[in-house]
């Protein structure tokens, strides 16, 4: 699935600012870079790595005003009452409701707001509120692309591990896609704060049935989880709670399914943990019919602020110590990793060519890595460390 976990707005654009000189790759080419690497008290290295970049994606215009739609006026699913129509609307109202929560708990802080549009259709509204009175960094970002994937990014969509993973037939050529989602991660300030993310997507490949290697599939993918720095089980019991009332309106076997995907999906393999405490997550969802599948996406959009804010306003203003702040800037490295490394968002908007300050808005300001550090066992960071390591079931 394309617009993945922890990348808010992997369905934005290339850009540059327009003082700069802007440069496309061909599909076919490959641009060899020397990078200088500085190492402590150690001279400078040249590290040669290669970029591969797709002409993926047509290039963005800023706009001014946000338009009532970024759907293709010539779209023949485009209508308002389409899946596409209503899913956009969705989140777009979602961006609405979260921001306006985020504002009013934060006490000054203002979204800065960025919309964009191409010329052949698609678009999308990037939010961002950074140095806030209880947010260190959030972004709340929304977008609707139409572009072609190269093979490798449709690997990476499905999570597919190369040569030898998933239909040789959909590796022939590139796959034209429709996209649109909601993507948000929420770093509060305080280290009693959890950080949040969330993130709910509907995907197309939009090809006529004859292309070669772009099969017509459809797809939701989505969910919320929680990575705090400290345990308050009233806070984690509580989260899960709205995220269960969620799922059992619709199957009362998707919370235990989705929990532990979310449980699955979000281990840092080199570490051996979990990056939280988990939530809901499902991916390739399209095992239901689609108007399920949509009211489903949209309970677990209407759920994030119910489920988030009261826990922010318990722990915002809590006192801490310099201890708690450095502990909670270690566990921001584990999000770091696991962003960088694993998640599946972040792969798909870089090897389509996606705009780097939103593929990245996902990261924190401020984290920290230690030489072997080890939490005191039955401490408090012990206690979430172990929890990241063996999950649990909160309900």
């Amino acid at each position: 699935m394309p617009v993945a976990v922890s990348s808010p707005l992997l369905f934005t654009p290339s850009s540059a600012p327009q003082t700069q000189k802007s440069w496309s790759l061909l599909p076919s080419q490959t641009l060899t870079l020397r990078r200088p690497t500085t190492l402590s008290a150690r001279p400078r290295l040249a590290v040669p790595f290669s970029i591969r970049a797709a002409v993926a994606i047509e290039k963005e215009t800023p706009e001014n005003e946000r338009p009532e739609t970024f759907l293709r006026a010539a779209d023949d699913t485009a209508a308002p009452t389409s899946v596409r129509g209503r899913f956009e609307r969705m989140i777009r109202e979602a961006q609405d409701e979260v921001c306006a929560a985020i504002e009013a708990v934060d006490g000054g802080g203002k979204f800065k707001e960025d919309v964009w549009s191409r010329p052949g259709g698609g678009g999308g509204i990037s939010r961002v509120l950074q140095d806030g009175g209880v947010w260190e960094k959030a972004g709340v970002n929304v977008s609707v692309v139409y572009g072609v994937m190269p093979p490798e990014a449709y690997r990476a969509a499905k999570g597919e591990s190369g040569a030898g993973g998933g239909d040789s037939s959909v590796k022939a050529g590139p796959v034209p896609f429709f996209a649109a989602g909601i993507s948000s991660v929420l770093h509060p300030k305080n280290p009693f704060a959890p950080t949040l993310h969330f993130n709910y997507r509907y995907f197309e490949t939009d090809a006529p049935k004859d292309s070669p290697g772009a099969p017509r599939q459809w797809w939701f993918g989505g969910g919320t989880d929680l990575t705090p720095a400290y345990i308050f089980e009233e806070d984690v019991k509580h989260f899960h709670k709205i995220q269960k009332q969620a799922c059992d309106k619709f199957d009362s076997g998707f919370y235990p399914r989705f929990k532990k995907w979310c449980d699955d999906y979000f281990f840092i393999k080199h570490r051996g943990e979990r990056r939280g405490l988990g939530g809901i997550f499902f991916d390739d969802l399209n095992d239901c019919d689609q108007e399920t599948l949509l009211a489903f996406s949209t309970e677990c959009a209407k759920s994030v602020v119910p489920a988030y804010i009261p826990i922010i306003e318990r722990r915002k203003d809590m006192p801490f110590t310099e201890r708690h702040k450095a502990w909670q800037q270690l566990r921001r490295g584990r999000y770091v990793e696991f962003n960088l490394v694993y998640d599946r968002g972040t792969t798909f908007g870089l090897k389509t060519g996606g705009r780097i300050e939103s593929i990245l808005v996902s990261l924190p300001l401020t984290a920290r890595w230690e030489y072997d550090h080890q939490p005191e066992e039955g401490s408090e960071e012990w206690k979430l460390l172990d929890a990241c390591i063996n999950p649990k079931e909160w309900l």
